[in-house]
């Protein structure tokens, strides 16, 4: 039985998926969730943010990470769960690590991701935090892949 589910969002569909399941395991198992989202410095380097005041997209990133977790505690809570979430500002550290030293430090017992499938070299180029929790974690984890309709790839 799980007690302790930890769930990483980013907004992303496949994300999205990651949470609906989470959120049926713990109405299931009775167990406490925690939403997390990590900031990503990648967005913070893309062609888009040439020209862009540093500090003022940092402070952007956090009010959509804010506004993200609140979005899925909402859904949460529509389900009868009461959920903690975690904002974690770690610019420089791989999203991965981050959420695999979070999933330590609350004790998750179990993890769940949404991940996209990649495969080749669209992952290699695109790199795959669901790949990276599964190889170096403990904790297990439950992946829920986002398959792509046809009219959207």
């Amino acid at each position: 039985m799980y007690e302790r589910i930890l769930v990483p969002v980013d907004g992303s569909p496949a994300s999205d998926l990651g949470l609906e399941e989470a959120i049926k395991l713990a109405k299931d198992q009775g167990a406490n969730l925690r939403l997390l989202h990590v900031l990503n410095d990648m967005v913070m380097m893309s062609p888009d943010s040439i020209g862009t005041n540093p500090g003022e997209l940092a402070e952007a990133l956090r009010r959509s990470g804010d506004e993200l977790l609140e979005a899925a505690e909402a859904r949460a809570r529509a389900a009868g769960l009461t959920t903690t979430s975690t904002l974690l500002d770690e610019i420089g550290t791989p999203v991965g690590a981050a959420i695999l030293r979070h999933a330590q430090e609350w004790a998750a017992d179990l993890i769940v991701c949404g991940t996209h499938g990649r495969r080749g070299v669209r992952r290699l180029v695109l790199g795959s935090d669901a790949e990276y929790i599964v190889r170096h974690t403990r904790v297990p984890v439950l992946l829920r892949r986002y398959v792509e309709k046809p009219e959207q790839q």
